[in-house]
């Protein structure tokens, strides 16, 4: 069974408005790295932010193991957000927090407000976020403030913030967009890497193609909302791309 199934999702942000994805379907199983990709204004984060309802479609399902998230009422919508890691472009770090209580919040879901504000992690959750801050590289930086760290290491914290989650799937928004390119493709190394090591499939919108190209197995092709390609990475050729982005400079 596909860990994610997108089933013709459409979007219009007013009644008048142009639609912004237009019947986009996918399905992400175990062991794939999907990689998004696009000219700007193709609806790539939006599509990102519908499957977690951070947006939500104007019609269309999505379901995540089988669960249809599109019909979940508030309190079930956050159950299933536990099982959707979110590594955002902003980073989305708590500026004046730890490293590690930044890490730890990816765990509110599963202790409670109360819990997360009073520092009430259990003993498990502590050592499950020092490991995967020594997995990123971080462990020598666990009680800097995330806003003592540079771009490259914020994007570490939001990955291991995403894998304490232990989700079913990882949902990436250009994670690599403010970072230099050596950096990004570490950052990309990184996100593959652990994903891996965590049976974690992966979609993630990305704007670097060359990057798509040379971490993903599976690629989306979204041109105006529109999918443009569906595939193996391998099976992305030039005249594929040229399709894509519309003779669009890469």
């Amino acid at each position: 069974m596909a860990t994610l199934e997108v089933k013709d999702l459409k979007i219009r942000y007013s009644r008048s408005g142009p639609e912004i994805l237009k019947g986009v379907s996918l399905s992400v199983s175990p062991g794939d790295f999907f990689a998004i990709i696009g000219p700007s204004g193709a609806g790539k984060s939006t599509l990102i932010r519908c499957i977690n309802r951070l947006v939500e479609p104007t019609s269309g399902e999505v379901f995540l193991t089988g669960k249809n998230i599109t019909q979940m009422g508030n309190r079930a919508l956050r159950r299933a957000r536990r099982d959707m890691g979110m590594i955002f472009q902003e980073f989305n770090l708590v500026e004046r927090m730890s490293v590690i209580d930044n890490v730890l919040s990816g765990r509110l879901g599963y202790v409670g407000t109360v819990r997360s504000f009073l520092r009430m992690y259990p003993k498990r959750e502590i050592r499950k976020a020092l490991e995967l801050l020594d997995k990123v590289g971080l462990g020598d930086f666990v009680d800097k403030r995330a806003d003592e760290l540079s771009g490259g290491q914020r994007q570490r914290v939001g990955i291991a913030r995403a894998l304490i989650q232990e989700p079913k799937i990882l949902l990436v928004d250009e994670p690599t967009s403010s970072l230099d390119p050596k950096i990004a493709r570490e950052v990309m190394g990184m996100i593959r890497t652990m994903s891996q090591d965590m049976d974690v499939p992966v979609l993630c919108n990305i704007h670097d193609v060359q990057l798509a190209l040379e971490f993903s197995n599976k690629v989306i092709g979204l041109q105006d909302g529109i999918k443009k390609f569906d595939g193996p990475t391998r099976d992305v050729d030039k005249a594929t791309l040229d399709e894509i982005y519309a003779m669009e400079i890469l």
